[in-house]
């Protein structure tokens, strides 16, 4: 479960996150929508560990997100431009962070690319990948490890209408694993099709919908 209670952000004179509160049940889909620089990011930053709120408490799974504390644990992330080896397959990304966490099974890799619409055996390098099939290829890093959160902003960024059908697909199975899901988007149709519970942030402020 992810806790956030009247959590605080600013940056100089501007107020970022203003007094959010949010609870993200497991075996749940919770979605914000809300345009883009409305505090999203940041607040999934915060929550993550990698920015810290000016006021308030974040828990996640009961463990604090504070100054000095430790990143999110269990977890796969999409936050903004995921980071990828350019002159690599997008099977060797995944293999190489696959290997770095001790794994070293290369058929669970294979399994996760055919899951997000990928082929494993693809040899074009991921700097000439579309923008869609990087978003793929970020979404299967993020459920690579079988996380037990996914927190996930605007993980349709890029993709056409077939890809974005897939991706739903996906994040449902994944619901169905009791994880806790925390999804941003722009897109109030992916959000209304996918989510338990809605959120609307704006100017920092986020208040229920559904």
């Amino acid at each position: 479960m992810i806790e956030i209670k009247d959590v605080t952000k600013k940056f100089k004179d501007q107020t970022v996150l203003d007094g959010v509160t949010l609870t993200c049940p497991t075996g749940e889909i919770t979605g914000i929508i809300g345009h883009n620089g409305s505090g999203k990011s940041v607040l999934f930053k915060c929550i993550c560990g990698l920015l810290y709120a000016d006021s308030g408490e974040i828990r996640v799974d009961g463990q604090e997100m504070k100054r000095g504390g430790k990143m999110i644990q269990d977890a796969g992330v999409i936050i903004e431009n995921p980071s990828f080896l350019e002159n690599e397959t997008g099977f060797k990304n995944l293999d190489y962070l696959y290997c770095i966490a001790h794994k070293r099974d290369k058929e669970q890799v294979r399994q996760v690319l055919k899951k997000v619409g990928l082929d494993p055996e693809l040899k074009k390098k991921v700097k000439n990948y579309s923008l869609g099939m990087k978003q793929r290829l970020a979404i299967a890093q993020a459920i690579m490890e079988d996380p037990h959160i996914l927190i996930l902003d605007e993980p349709m960024n890029g993709l056409d209408s077939h890809g974005v059908d897939d991706m739903r697909a996906v994040f449902m199975q994944e619901k169905q694993k009791n994880k806790t899901i925390l999804i941003a988007s722009h897109n109030k149709d992916d959000i209304d099709l996918l989510c338990d519970h809605v959120y609307q942030m704006e100017n920092g402020k986020l208040q229920k919908i559904r």
